[in-house]
């Protein structure tokens, strides 16, 4: 009802375009551009001037199409499109880089630590107590306080909101001070700001962030950026060193902290990635339709003179992702949305809108306009749970599976606060302040999105020239950013590799399959793959379908950025 607030909207920009512009929530931006194109030109206004910005797109063209979407020209209505100007800067930032190893032998992770007697230490003076084992992380923390002391403002950057918490709470500890807060998507705006501002006015001397601080924020006092854990992306990497000397001129310092021996050969193809700016493309879904009739449906709810097929096409044929929809595809999303189904399986789904075929005009159903102001978007309801204080002040949000393991009166963290758990219900967690209290790590599911395909090859092409002795330590150390330990530990990691599968490393020219028996003398089969988890994903559905075909047995296959492992009962 307040969209004539925006008949007078002259420029329209779109901050950080790449972040858009290869995801669904791109595809509802660009036809909501379209909505807002209409809107303008029925009062009688031009169109608005739009403009793009972001430091890490590849192609420009392909985004200046997204950016600009389509027009009907002349008198003969061709759809051409629209005129879109890039400007190239061209600057390339200077990135002061290195990959830090804090351990002599990598490959001793996870192994029992032994006493003089050759016997597992244990944790506790209980017989029987867990083995403590080898781990990075006693080396890496206090490297991480030493460099949050030597700088002026530090960012800290992980990939998973649990090991945000868990890092600002160590660092906590072995200061002995509140030095560091957590940063990330769970935690409430309002508690983000105060963080944030916190930095902004030196009163706090680091943050540990997800990705949630990797666009936006402008911090030119920030003079150090370390990332734990392999970027997810070259252009993730990018954007989140680039955080450190954000004036002009000022290089970019960053270090790169990896957590194990192959993280180790992600680090280093990110930062040479990274030197080159060879940042991922871009790639524009096309017609996610799903999306489309979200925008139809409310195109005609709240369409004062109603809407006609005509105006459903100039919207989607004027956004980019759906600038080669055909006629039969737009008539079918309508028959779907007016309630003619193929079959009467879907006889459930209510219809939204009233399609008269004779005249093209469309009507909204009863509660088709509640309905697109509520459900809309494309950010999946992840049932999480809101996490407020007894006034109804937001503090965050927990998983619900963590909601499910946890109990009133419970303390646990959040933002690097403690908070105590007062009830309960079916959609909030209610919790009052515990200062000082010992609390438990919160967890989240599906934090990361797994490594990009061209990514994933770029690593197959880095292992392959180190398994035939190509790269020199002088070139690891210029052009990958690797310490004297880190080259040491990379080449005796793959040696190990060759050394196990009789001279074979996974590259992008060839898989490695090993198999072996479990402890219950089941057979498990190995897939050994740099192509990453977006690939490795859907690859892993394929095999257990074609043995469920082949075999008629249920096999489970579990995958993550470096393979697949099939578990074959």
């Amino acid at each position: 009802q307040a969209r004539s607030v925006l008949n007078t909207v002259e420029y329209i920009i779109v901050d950080e375009i790449h972040a858009l512009a290869g995801t669904k929530r791109g595809a509802h931006m660009a036809l909501s551009l379209e909505r807002l194109e209409q809107l303008i030109a029925a009062a009688g206004n031009p169109s608005p001037q739009r403009i793009g910005l972001s430091a890490t797109q590849r192609p420009l063209e392909e985004v200046a199409k997204f950016l600009g979407g389509r027009h009907q020209h002349g008198v003969s209505n061709e759809w051409r499109a629209r005129p879109v100007t890039v400007v190239d800067t061209g600057v390339r930032k200077v990135l002061q880089l290195q990959i830090v190893v804090p351990v002599q032998d990598m490959g001793e992770l996870g192994k029992p630590i032994l006493d003089a007697d050759g016997q597992p230490v244990m944790n506790g003076a209980a017989a029987g107590d867990p083995e403590q084992r080898q781990s990075i992380w006693p080396a890496i923390y206090p490297q991480l306080l030493e460099l949050i002391r030597t700088h002026t403002s530090t960012l800290i950057f992980v990939n998973s909101r649990r090991l945000s918490e868990r890092l600002a709470a160590k660092l906590n500890e072995l200061a002995g001070e509140e030095l560091v807060r957590a940063h990330h998507g769970s935690i409430a705006r309002e508690q983000r700001l105060d963080i944030e501002e916190a930095l902004k006015a030196g009163r706090l001397p680091a943050l540990v962030a997800t990705s949630s601080l990797e666009l936006g924020i402008d911090m030119g006092a920030i003079d150090l950026v370390v990332q734990v854990e392999a970027p997810s992306s070259v252009a993730s990497g990018l954007q989140r060193i680039g955080r450190a000397g954000h004036q002009v001129g000022e290089p970019s310092k960053g270090r790169i902290f990896p957590k194990f021996r192959n993280d180790l050969i992600s680090s280093a193809v990110v930062a040479n990635r990274m030197f080159a700016g060879a940042v991922e493309a871009t790639k524009v879904p096309r017609n996610p339709i799903d999306v489309l009739c979200q925008q139809i449906v409310a195109l005609v709810a709240t369409s004062d003179e109603g809407s006609t097929v005509a105006d459903v096409a100039l919207m989607a044929r004027g956004a980019y992702p759906f600038s080669d929809i055909s006629d039969d595809m737009l008539d079918h999303l309508l028959d779907l949305l007016a309630g003619r189904y193929p079959s009467d399986e879907f006889a459930e789904l209510r219809p939204r809108i009233t399609w008269d075929r004779l005249t093209g005009n469309l009507t909204a159903r009863p509660g088709a306009k509640l309905l697109a102001i509520t459900s809309g978007g494309t950010i999946p309801d992840r049932g999480l749970y809101s996490v407020t204080t007894p006034e109804g002040t937001k503090v965050g949000e927990l998983d619900e599976e963590m909601v499910f393991e946890s109990r009133v009166g419970e303390t646990f963290l959040l933002g690097a606060s403690t908070w105590r758990i007062e009830d309960i219900t079916p959609d909030k967690v209610i919790v009052t302040p515990a200062p000082g209290v010992p609390g438990k790590m919160p967890f989240w599911h599906g934090d990361k999105l797994g490594r990009p395909y061209e990514l994933g090859k770029a690593i197959g092409v880095f292992v392959r020239a180190l398994g035939t002795g190509e790269l020199t330590d002088e070139t690891l150390a210029e052009h990958y950013a690797l310490d004297p330990l880190a080259t040491s530990n990379l080449r005796q990691y793959v040696d190990e590799e060759k050394e196990a599968t009789g001279g074979v490393v996974p590259t992008d020219r060839q898989l490695v399959i090993q198999r072996f028996r479990d402890e219950l003398g089941d057979w498990q089969l190995c897939l050994l793959s740099p192509f990453g988890a977006q690939v490795h994903a859907p690859w892993a559905m394929a095999i257990e379908q074609k043995v469920r075909e082949r075999l008629g047995m249920e096999v489970r296959a579990i995958w993550s950025d470096d393979g697949i492992m099939v578990r074959l009962p």
